[in-house]
C-alpha cells in the first residue's frame, strides 16, 4: 500500500465535469488538506468554467491530468468507468469510482485486482453509506426482519443509457448488504420503461438466507423527490428519511403490545453534515492510513453483481420495450403485477394470431 505524508495535502483531480463531477469539485476546492489541481472533461469549454469557478486548471484528457495527482475523483458516464478508473490505477493514483463501478462483473474485477497490484486505494462512490440519517440509524438497527425502501425523483436524461436499478436503486443495493448481515437467496422484480430505453421505475423484493425480506422501490418518473428507509424488527421500528437526514424509533418496552403507549418513540439527534464531504474525508483518511475504505471495491462489485441480477430478472418477464410483440419465456415466482400485464399480453397475441386466419 502506498502511505501519504499525514501533514501533506494532497493533490486531486476530479474526471468528469457534470453535475456530480460538479459536487465533488466544489467540495473540494473549499476542503483543507487539498490541492485541487484540475478537472477534465472532453468539453473543454464545461472544464474551464468548473475550473476557472474553483481556482484551478481545465483539461480535456485524462492524460494529461493524472501524472500530476495523488488521487482522482472518476465522476464520467459509467460506461468509461473502467477505462478511466484503470488508466489511473494503472499510473499510480488513488482512484474514487463513482457508482457504479463497472458496467459488468468483469470490468470491476480488473479495477479490484489491479489496485491490488498497485497498493492503491480503490473507493466506490456509495454516497448514502455517509448520509448522517444512516450513520446515526445504524446505531439502533438490530435483527431486521423487513425492510421497505423508497427512492424516487425526476428524469434526469443523463442516466437514459442504463436502467433505474444502476442510477439509483443500487444505492440501496448496497446500504441493504451492510444492515442485513447475510446473503440475497430470492429475488423478484419489475420494471417499466417510461421514458428511457431502460427501466425508470422498478420494484424488487429480495430474500435472504436469515430469513429478512425487503422491498425497495426505485423511480426516476416522478415530479417529486422522496427518500426513505423502514425497517421492522423485533424490538421495534426504526424510520429513516434520508433527505431530510431524520431517524425516528420505536422501541417496544414488553414483548405483547397491548396499545401505544407501551412503546418508546424516540428522535435521535442527527450530526448534520453532506454526505459527499464525509465520502470524500473518508477518502483521504484511508489514503493516508492504507486502510480498506467501507464502500471498497470489492463491496461495490457485490452491489453491482445483485443489481444485474435484477436487471436479468426484469428484461426476463417485462413486456417488450420496443419492436414486435413476442411471447415471453415462460414464468416462474412473479408479482401480480407481472402476472397481469402477461394475460393483457396473451390476449393481445391472441386477438392478433385471429385476425392473421
Amino acid at each position: 500500500m502506498i502511505f501519504m505524508a499525514q501533514d501533506k495535502p494532497l493533490k486531486f483531480g476530479v474526471i468528469g465535469a457534470g453535475k456530480i463531477g460538479t459536487f465533488h469539485t466544489r467540495t473540494l476546492a473549499n476542503m483543507k488538506g487539498v490541492s485541487l489541481v484540475g478537472v477534465c472533461d472532453p468539453d473543454l469549454m464545461r472544464a474551464q468554467k468548473l475550473a476557472w469557478e474553483h481556482n484551478c486548471t481545465p483539461y480535456s484528457k485524462p492524460e494529461e491530468l493524472v501524472g500530476q495527482v495523488d488521487a482522482v475523483i472518476v465522476a464520467a458516464p459509467t460506461q468509461l468507468h473502467h477505462q478511466i478508473g484503470m488508466y489511473c490505477l494503472e499510473h499510480g493514483v488513488h482512484t474514487l469510482v463513482e457508482k457504479p463501478i463497472a458496467v459488468t462483473m468483469q470490468e470491476a474485477r480488473d479495477l479490484i485486482q489491479c489496485a491490488k497490484r498497485q497498493g492503491l486505494v480503490l473507493q466506490v462512490g456509495h454516497v448514502e453509506r455517509f448520509n448522517p440519517a444512516v450513520v446515526e440509524a445504524v446505531k439502533y438497527i438490530e435483527d431486521p426482519r423487513f425492510i421497505t425502501i423508497t427512492r424516487q425523483g425526476p428524469y434526469d436524461g443523463r442516466m437514459a443509457n442504463i436502467s433505474v436499478v444502476l442510477d439509483l436503486m443500487i444505492h440501496d443495493l448496497d446500504l441493504l448488504y451492510t444492515i442485513v448481515p447475510s446473503e440475497v437467496v430470492s429475488i423478484d422484480a419489475v420494471g417499466l420503461s417510461v421514458f428511457s430505453p431502460h427501466e425508470d421505475i422498478a420494484n424488487v423484493r429480495l430474500h435472504f438466507a436469515n430469513g429478512a425480506v425487503a422491498d425497495v422501490t426505485a423511480s426516476r418518473a416522478s415530479f417529486e423527490r422522496a427518500r426513505f428507509m423502514h425497517l421492522f424488527q423485533p424490538s421495534g421500528y426504526v424510520s429513516v428519511d434520508f433527505m431530510n437526514a431524520r431517524v425516528k424509533t420505536y422501541r417496544k418496552e414488553k414483548p405483547v403490545i397491548e396499545n401505544m403507549n407501551d412503546l418508546t418513540v424516540t428522535y435521535p439527534k442527527v450530526e448534520k453534515q453532506l454526505p459527499i464531504t464525509a465520502e470524500i474525508l473518508h477518502f483521504i483518511d484511508c489514503i493516508k492510513t492504507a486502510k480498506t475504505p467501507a464502500p471498497s471495491g470489492e463491496k461495490g462489485m457485490k452491489a453491482l453483481d445483485l443489481a444485474l441480477q435484477i436487471c436479468e430478472k426484469m428484461n426476463r418477464f417485462d413486456i417488450p420495450k420496443t419492436g414486435h410483440l413476442h411471447t415471453p419465456r415462460p414464468l416462474q415466482a412473479i408479482s401480480t403485477v407481472a402476472r397481469a400485464a402477461q394475460a393483457v399480453l396473451d390476449e393481445t397475441l391472441g386477438h392478433l394470431k385471429g385476425d392473421d386466419k
